[in-house]
């Protein structure tokens, strides 16, 4: 993984330099505290992680990842702050950043945030090529006892996750793991196939099971807004709220749920399933 770091303080390039080559967690292709230099070197370094600092003379570091989203579409941001802030914090997440660590930095939450970016990251990378697989209709090969013991991994994977969402044993829970395990086993993609059309190769009544779906997923949901009300920084908030979720709608929840606002927050079903399925085989 290649770093591009940015923060007009030295001294903190400099320690997040050493925390990433000591610890091996990637090389260092650029750094700058000039939000002018970096515009023009993100482009051209492509980078595969970038730490930004929030509050930066000329450009914060909110504006700089708005821009540099859609021209960097896989390489991932976190940010740095003193900056407290829930609305703050919240409005970086909404414009494209992984992970949030709140100054003054300490080496081992800036190696675990790194680890999970990576591992986010990957994962992103994983998905793509499974769909471009599933885009080209390539051919399942027969199943082998590796395989097999693959797929047993994924599912305890998958139970996991579901269980850290707090879906394990509501209504919908037991067909979340039908749909996703298919997936995974027969290669499709839920691009080209609605979940009614899915749910029908399993129920008589596809659309109960997919409203019994939605539901399980709506509450992950849910607890997930309960879980950043209470902590910004919680693992489980901060690795599926812009995953398995979209941050915005997470954070229309929390409003809702605080009172701010009339309208709960929406699940992206497809995106749900679709990233369910990665993150089951890539761990």
């Amino acid at each position: 993984m290649n770093f591009y770091l940015i923060d007009d303080d030295n001294n903190i390039r400099n320690i997040l330099k050493i925390i990433i080559t000591d610890r091996n967690l990637g090389t260092v292709c650029g750094s700058t505290g000039d939000v002018r230099d970096a515009l023009d070197d993100l482009p051209a370094l492509t980078p595969d992680i970038v730490i930004v600092d929030l509050l930066m003379p000329e450009m914060d570091g909110i504006t700089l990842v708005r821009q540099m989203r859609p021209l960097l579409p896989d390489t991932a941001f976190i940010m740095l702050s003193q900056v407290s802030s829930k609305d703050m914090i919240a409005s970086a997440y909404e414009a494209g950043i992984e992970f949030f660590i709140q100054k003054p930095i300490n080496s081992i939450e800036v190696e675990c945030v790194i680890q999970k970016t990576r591992e986010s990251l990957s994962m992103r990378r994983t998905m793509l090529k499974m769909q471009n697989i599933f885009n080209a209709g390539m051919q399942q090969t027969p199943p082998s006892p590796a395989v097999n013991s693959s797929a047993s991994t994924a599912s305890s994977t998958l139970q996991n996750i579901l269980q850290r969402l707090g879906i394990v044993g509501i209504l919908g829970y037991k067909d979340i793991m039908t749909v996703v395990e298919y997936l995974n086993a027969h290669h499709e993609s839920l691009d080209s196939l609605s979940l009614h059309d899915l749910c029908a190769r399993f129920s008589d009544s596809p659309k109960s099971m997919e409203q019994r779906i939605r539901r399980a997923a709506t509450a992950g949901l849910v607890n997930l807004a309960h879980l950043g009300l209470e902590d910004y920084g919680n693992e489980i908030f901060t690795e599926y709220s812009n995953t398995l979720y979209n941050f915005e709608q997470v954070r229309r929840e929390m409003d809702f749920i605080r009172g701010k606002s009339d309208k709960h927050g929406n699940v992206k079903i497809k995106n749900f399933l679709t990233t369910l399925a990665s993150y089951s085989q890539n761990q």
